[in-house]
């Protein structure tokens, strides 16, 4: 197999799937792209639905999913200026792929906090 990078065939690198694994592996990245699922949404919405982000996370995440064509950002020259962020295409189909995995994460979280508890409760849980 053959990618292209800058114009450039080269062979495809199986270990930067790495790279898209680290959106996924996000957990920030995902729950905002959840949030934008429904519709464009301005920062501040995004921070209030978003529960435990800090404004600098929200921020930096933004920015990342927008730099890999996750999302877009829209300013509309009005005072205060409207920033706005919404799923592309890309975005779309990431948020389709992913819907499973989260929807599996809410099904089995009281499931995980038990056996963690139950873990952390054993009289020894240091390595062999």
């Amino acid at each position: 197999m053959s990618g292209t990078v800058g114009g450039e065939s080269r062979p495809e690198d199986p270990c930067q799937a790495r790279e898209v694994l680290g959106i996924v592996g996000d957990k920030w990245s995902l729950l905002i792209v959840r949030n934008l699922s429904q519709g464009p949404r301005r920062f501040t919405e995004l921070k209030r639905t978003v529960d435990g982000i800090s404004q600098r996370m929200l921020t930096v995440t933004l920015r990342g999913l927008e730099r890999d064509g996750i999302l877009t950002r829209t300013v509309r020259n009005v005072m205060p200026p409207h920033v706005s962020y919404e799923l592309t295409p890309m975005g779309r189909t990431l948020r389709e792929a992913t819907a499973p995995l989260l929807e599996w994460s809410i099904t089995h979280l009281t499931h995980i906090d038990a056996a963690r508890a139950a873990y952390d409760a054993r009289p020894d849980t240091s390595p062999a």
